[in-house]
C-alpha cells in the first residue's frame, strides 16, 4: 500500500510515526500530482486544513483520512474522528480490509455578479463543514487572530462574547431555487447570520444544523433574524444543544442550492477560513469526497 501525509500547522513527521508501524506500507509527503501514485491520503490538522485542500483531493478521488490535531476539527468529529485513537483505529481497519470508506457531500461556494469580478479566489470553492454569512464572520476574523493554542481552546466562544454586543444586523436576502430553476425566497430582512451546514458541527461542537447529513445532497440552512444582544447573549448556549431550533427568530430548511445578497458586500467565511464577500450562490456536490470514517 502507498500512503500520503499533509502536515498541517504545528505537525511535524512525529505525527505521522503512530501510522507507520507496518512495514508494508510506503510513504511520502504532500499531495500527489496524479491519483495512481498512491492509494490513500492522510490530513493532519483542522478544518481550516482540509478547507485549503478540498479542491486537489476532490480532483484525485483517493480515500482520504483526517487526523484531527487543529484549533477547530468539527469536520473529523463528525466522521467519528474525536483524536488520535479514532483516527488510528479507522488507519488500521482500512490497512486490513478497506470497509470503512465511505463517500460523502461536499458543498460549493459561487461569486456572483460583482463578487466574482472583484474576487481573487475561484470561482467554485469546495467547504467540508459549514458556510458563515454575518456574525460568524466577524468571530471567525477575531478568532483567528488569537493564539493558535487559545483558538483550540474556546477562542472561537471568546470572539462570540464581545462579538455579541458590537455586531449590528443588517439586511439579507435569501433565495433557495427549485429543480425547474424556480427561486423562493426565503428571507429577506435584518440578519444576525446565515449559516449553509454541509456537517451539524461548526465553531468547536456547536450543533448550528443538528439535522444536517454528509451525504443526503442537502445543505441544512440556519437563518437568524435580528435578536437583542442581552436575549442573544442567553440564548447563545443552546446552539450547543441544537435547542437553538425552537427559538422564534430562528429559521431551518433544507436546500440543495441557495443565494445569498446582501446590501453591502459582507464576507463570507467558511469552515473558519475567509473565502470571499457577497453576493454568493451555495450549492452542494454528490458523492464528492471519499473519507476513512472512526469506530
Amino acid at each position: 500500500m502507498r500512503a500520503a501525509a499533509i502536515l498541517g500547522l504545528g505537525c511535524s513527521p512525529k505525527n505521522l510515526k503512530p501510522f507507520q508501524k507496518d512495514s508494508a506500507v510506503e510513504w511520502r509527503m504532500g499531495l500527489p500530482s496524479a491519483a495512481d501514485e498512491v492509494d490513500v491520503i492522510l490530513i493532519f490538522g483542522g478544518d481550516g486544513t482540509i478547507h485549503r485542500h478540498l479542491g486537489q483531493l476532490v480532483r484525485l478521488g483517493l480515500p482520504v483520512l483526517v487526523v484531527p490535531t487543529g484549533s477547530g476539527n468539527d469536520f473529523a468529529n463528525s466522521l467519528g474522528l474525536r483524536g488520535l485513537r479514532e483516527s488510528l483505529v479507522a488507519w488500521h481497519r482500512f490497512t486490513a480490509h478497506s470497509t470503512n470508506v465511505r463517500v460523502i457531500d461536499l458543498g460549493v461556494i459561487t461569486t456572483v455578479g460583482e463578487a466574482r469580478t472583484n474576487s481573487a479566489v475561484p470561482d467554485n470553492r469546495y467547504f467540508c463543514c459549514v458556510v458563515g454569512v454575518g456574525i460568524d464572520g466577524e468571530v471567525a476574523r477575531r478568532a483567528n487572530q488569537l493564539p493558535r493554542w487559545l483558538r483550540g481552546n474556546g477562542g472561537y466562544v471568546l470572539s462570540m462574547i464581545p462579538t455579541i454586543f458590537s455586531f449590528a444586523p443588517f439586511r439579507m436576502k435569501v433565495s433557495t431555487a427549485d429543480a425547474s430553476n424556480q427561486w423562493t425566497v426565503h428571507s429577506d430582512q435584518p440578519t444576525l447570520l446565515a449559516a449553509f451546514a454541509n456537517t451539524p458541527l461548526y465553531g468547536g461542537g456547536m450543533k448550528v444544523a443538528p439535522r444536517a447529513q454528509l451525504d443526503d445532497g442537502l445543505l441544512d440552512v440556519c437563518l437568524v433574524s435580528a435578536v437583542r444582544p442581552f436575549r442573544l447573549f442567553r440564548l447563545f448556549p443552546t446552539v450547543y444543544s441544537g435547542q437553538h431550533l425552537k427559538i422564534r427568530e430562528v429559521g431551518y430548511f433544507q436546500t440543495s442550492y441557495a443565494r445569498v445578497e446582501t446590501e453591502l458586500p459582507i464576507d463570507v467565511y467558511a469552515d473558519g477560513e475567509f473565502v470571499c464577500r457577497t453576493p454568493i450562490e451555495v450549492g452542494i456536490q454528490r458523492a464528492a469526497l471519499k473519507v476513512l470514517t472512526g469506530p
